[in-house]
């Protein structure tokens, strides 16, 4: 019987470490929940310089003509507003949790175990049943290429229709849309 009691003592020890555990990842949850709260205009900047960055990335690496490029980078700057407000809230509801489960991972210490890598044989069957599938893979890649730039292009236009609506010219009369002045000898009757 006395064997059993430090035994319970233990594990009272080893609950109330996870408990201790426990909430200090919610602390340091909590913490960067009131980061992003107090911060937010430096997340909004960060979150704006990232869109930049991304944006012109993504346009100049997928895009390949020219007059396509600039029309997708006017609809990223015209929908650029629209990404921050969403980014922001985006921000608010995962980052704090992702960057704390981030951090908790790099100080956990856990043991990393490197696996061997194993040789594997491969029947000439396996083979031939593995060509039609890269096939059927390289055809569904070009057709999810061809997708996005539709995409992008009706993205481009509706984004240009959509400031082509709202712009308004500023017209000024000019002189030959003035009535003409009849000379004073032609009015006498």
């Amino acid at each position: 019987m006395p064997k059993s009691k430090p035994k319970s003592h233990k594990i009272l020890v080893l609950t109330q470490e996870e408990r201790l555990s426990v909430q200090r990842q919610h602390d340091v949850l909590l913490l960067l929940q009131h980061l992003a709260e107090t911060e937010e205009t430096t997340v909004k900047l960060i979150l704006d310089r990232l869109y930049d960055f991304g944006a012109a990335n993504l346009i100049d690496n997928k895009l390949g003509s020219r007059s396509l490029k600039k029309l997708t980078k006017v609809a990223a700057k015209v929908s650029k507003p629209a990404f921050g407000v969403i980014a922001l809230y985006w921000f608010k509801q995962n980052c704090p949790q992702l960057i704390a489960d981030w951090l908790i991972k790099q100080v956990a210490f856990e043991n990393k175990q490197t696996t061997a890598t194993e040789i594997v044989k491969v029947d000439s069957n396996e083979l031939q049943l593995a060509e039609p599938n890269s096939l059927e893979i390289r055809k569904l890649r070009s057709q999810v290429r061809l997708l996005t730039n539709i995409l992008i292009t009706v993205i481009a236009l509706c984004g240009g229709s959509f400031a082509w609506l709202f712009y308004s010219p500023q017209v000024q009369p000019s002189s030959w849309m003035q009535p003409a002045k009849i000379p004073n000898t032609l009015v006498q009757n």
